[in-house]
């Protein structure tokens, strides 16, 4: 990939590609080589505890693996296609209610058919995560990579 616009249009493609993250309302915040941030809205229809107005644990976990599946995509080697192969996801608290969810990727280590990656979830509050994950993606090398 040769530029940052070209990483952005991929991504985006990406993102939008994906049933799940156009309903959750995933945004491209940010686009770096090998590095992705993504946000989601706080929305109601994806609480997980009606008494607490926390959003349930599964939409967090899907903004962190299109996250992931991001970051992978805008690789410096540019790889033709990526999917989760495992997603570890520690969750460290609570999101708070009413607060937009963010998370942050980036691919640290790649192998011929393997992404390594780093990500964690925030609200608000960047101090105190609400969750850390690690993963591993397929990594399918461009033709000529």
């Amino acid at each position: 990939m040769d530029t940052k616009n070209d990483r952005t249009k991929i991504a985006r493609q990406f993102i939008e590609a994906i049933p799940h993250s156009r309903a959750l309302g995933m945004t491209l915040d940010d686009i770096g080589e090998g590095t992705a941030a993504l946000s989601m809205p706080y929305d109601e229809r994806f609480i997980g505890n009606p008494s607490t107005g926390v959003i349930h644990g599964g939409a967090v976990f899907a903004l962190m693996d299109t996250c992931g599946g991001t970051a992978v995509m805008s690789h410096a080697d540019a790889p033709t296609g990526t999917a989760t192969i495992d997603l570890r996801i520690d969750y460290m608290r609570a999101a708070t209610p009413g607060q937009r969810i963010r998370a942050k990727a980036v691919c640290y280590h790649v192998t011929r058919s393997v992404a390594f990656v780093r990500a964690t979830a925030l609200d608000d509050d960047d101090d105190n995560p609400v969750a850390s994950a690690t993963g591993a993606f397929t990594f399918q090398r461009a033709k000529g990579a």
